[in-house]
């Protein structure tokens, strides 16, 4: 069994977080810039072993797609077309942003940390996953 894989994009930013080998649980992996992402993957899919991608879909509240969507899309043709074996799977990402500040909130981290974006675009994959992996 391989891992899955999460990605939260952003412009400047894409958050990441895979699980363990038997998809049990989510962790953290790290924050690439956006313009590195596919450098990154390159290396990383392969070595471990990555069967799966799950990137972030987020929408408005009355569940349509956000503004953020026109940026993903070219994302998600360019990731099929550099990892073509790899499902892509979307999963919503509403409040993912805010969950992940809530735990840096109650994981104790100072105001300093909390403040690093890049942190906070790391734990938001690993809840876009966690999230993934309770329904699948």
């Amino acid at each position: 069994m391989g891992k899955i894989l999460a990605i939260d994009y952003g412009v400047k930013r894409i958050g990441l977080a895979v699980t363990d080998d038997m998809q049990m649980i989510a962790f953290g992996l790290t924050t690439v810039a956006t313009a590195e992402i596919f450098t990154y993957l390159a290396d990383y899919i392969p070595k471990e072993n990555v069967e799966t991608i799950v990137v972030g879909e987020p929408k408005q509240m009355n569940n349509t797609a956000s503004e953020s969507e026109v940026h993903i899309v070219p994302f998600l043709v360019k990731l099929a077309e550099k990892f073509p074996t790899v499902p892509i799977k979307r999963h919503d990402e509403r409040f993912t942003s805010k969950m992940a500040f809530q735990t840096m909130l109650d994981s104790g981290l100072k105001k300093k940390q909390r403040k690093n974006k890049a942190l906070i675009d790391e734990i938001s994959a690993t809840i876009i996953l966690q999230s993934y992996l309770s329904i699948a």
